[in-house]
């Protein structure tokens, strides 16, 4: 274990460090005499607008398709004014506002879902055609609303009552660091830097002209240091890992090192002390988001699969969860290359409900999961771009096929924010809206043996008066040797009218080289908006 790095970083004020020129001289990677709108292609159709830093043939996929913003009964989109911002990082203050990074412009946004207006604040320093992804946002209880800048190697202040910046330059590690997510915890900003591979804690005196920090270097050379959590002891948790090739989930006892160093008077102390680490399963490939549900257990999302996992610290077990498959319009597959859709689960959070929420990059979901009645609904974003998907088949695109890239939401009460970064939209999810049917199981959990199976069935029950709705039936499992079919003239897309529920009989097997654990099976039913489906257990011992 490396030892700790210390050190003092100092705030610029942005006013302080212009040209009267308007030009940027701090941030790294910036050529003043470089026309960034043209690098790319020199065929730039000057607009006056953020679009002008992407060449024509390339604003169709990065700035919007073309679309308005749509709805459906459980989702509401807004198109920004700007053009082609690229709005990634979202976050809710305490009236409900929602604010946002635009990626293309350094520009905050408030969206104000009383009036349904836009505010966006120019960020005077910000060097023409600068982009970077905006990972990290958070807001702070004196008003202030801070994100990370990954280009710049920067975290960044913006005060909500004097529309005013501040930039922090962020202790980067030889070149490669990615300051990515960001948490505000008390008089700390806790960020995790991707590719410099460690953990960083800045602690922010708003007194004080410096700024301490402590950065928690992996053990691992050539990981990645991803998306963190706090549990109810302080203690933060995160993931060190190679990409598709496994890692640790890691336990930094930040309250006993910060009173220990405070109490033995040094400057800093082994953190191999203060340091838990947990193999991750070998399914658990890419985990990136992170968070704790009301009940102590972790969860974790996994970006190169369509599963999500718990941990828990007690009894060390992780379990695989897994989503619905990805609709087809949401991959198109003309080219008949897509053998294995998968949903891509990407951040995790808990809102104050006891419910679990993340968002499904490729699905164009985002997702619901309460872990007390192991039920998920996973809500549909009606909008989408066909260049991120297999949409063209040469001769015509698909209709209404892709994705908007939903990279970030933020959680409001029932309301759940989140921004299409190229769709240059946000939306809202609003859970209160009654759901059209549920899922009601035989049983709860089913015992295996290795070589055997056992038939079940779920009931799909509409809700309210409705009209009839085209079900297709969810069968999703998370291992090749446990297998979900559907019989007994059972169909796989049903019509549901408003009066009689429908059994699905399935039969679940475990074949000969199946492994004992603890399993979970989705089983529900996807509309074109929305899909609701419940975990059955599966014991195999």
């Amino acid at each position: 274990m490396k030892k700790q790095t210390q050190g003092i970083l100092a705030f610029i004020f942005l006013g302080g460090i212009m040209l009267t020129s308007g030009v940027l001289i701090s941030l790294p990677g910036y050529d003043p005499d470089k026309d960034y709108s043209a690098m790319d292609d020199p065929k730039i159709t000057i607009t006056g607008s953020p679009a002008d830093n992407f060449p024509d043939d390339q604003r169709t996929t990065f700035c919007s398709s073309g679309g308005d913003a749509k709805s459906t009964d459980y989702v509401t989109e807004y198109l920004i004014p700007t053009e082609c911002t690229n709005p990634l990082a979202i976050v809710s203050d305490y009236d409900g506002n929602a604010w946002f990074a635009e990626t293309n412009t350094g520009n905050l946004a408030k969206f104000d879902p009383i009036t349904e207006t836009f505010t966006e604040y120019d960020n005077p320093t910000w060097p023409n055609g600068g982009r970077s992804m905006i990972w990290g946002i958070d807001y702070a209880p004196d008003g202030s609303v801070w994100f990370t800048d990954e280009t710049f190697d920067s975290v960044w202040r913006f005060s909500t009552i004097d529309k005013k910046y501040e930039r922090l330059s962020y202790p980067a590690s030889g070149g490669d660091s990615l300051p990515q997510k960001l948490t505000i915890h008390g008089s700390q900003v806790i960020i995790n830097d991707f590719t410099g591979n460690k953990l960083t804690i800045l602690d922010v005196n708003p007194s004080e002209t410096e700024v301490n920090y402590l950065s928690i270097p992996s053990a691992l050379n050539g990981t990645v240091t991803a998306d963190f959590a706090l549990d109810a002891n302080n203690d933060i948790w995160y993931t060190n890992w190679l990409y598709q090739q496994g890692g640790f989930l890691v336990k930094f006892n930040h309250d006993d090192y910060s009173s220990d160093v405070s109490d033995s008077g040094e400057q800093f102390l082994p953190l191999k002390d203060y340091i838990t680490a947990f193999a991750l399963p070998l399914q658990l490939l890419t985990p990136n988001g992170i968070t704790f549900s009301d009940d102590g257990i972790l969860w974790i999302a996994d970006t190169t699969s369509s599963s999500f996992f718990s941990f828990d610290p007690s009894s060390k077990e992780f379990i695989q969860y897994v989503t619905a498959e990805p609709m087809f319009a949401t991959y198109g597959n003309q080219t008949g290359v897509i053998q294995s859709p998968i949903s891509r689960p990407y951040w995790i959070e808990n809102d104050n409900q006891g419910r679990l929420v993340f968002n499904e990059q490729t699905a164009n979901n985002i997702s619901v999961m309460d872990p007390k009645s192991q039920s998920l609904v996973e809500y549909h974003i009606p909008s989408k771009n066909p260049n991120w998907a297999d949409c063209d088949s040469g001769i015509a695109v698909l209709d209404n096929c892709g994705i908007a890239q939903i990279f970030d939401f933020a959680i409001s009460g029932e309301k759940i924010w989140f921004t299409e970064w190229v769709e240059n939209k946000i939306g809202v999810v609003d859970t209160s809206v009654p759901l059209p049917f549920e899922i009601q199981f035989e049983s709860d959990e089913v015992k295996l043996s290795p070589g055997d199976s056992v038939t079940n069935h779920f009931i799909i029950s509409p809700q309210f008066k409705n009209d009839v709705l085209q079900i297709s039936s969810i069968t999703s499992t998370t291992h090749d040797f446990l297998t979900v079919d559907i019989i007994h003239g059972s169909a796989k897309v049903i019509e549901l009218n408003s009066d009689d529920p429908v059994a699905i009989h399935v039969e679940i097997s475990a074949s000969d080289d199946a492994i004992p654990g603890i399993y979970k099976i989705l089983l529900g039913g996807q509309s074109s908006d929305i899909a609701i489906s419940k975990f059955l257990t599966v014991i195999i011992g």
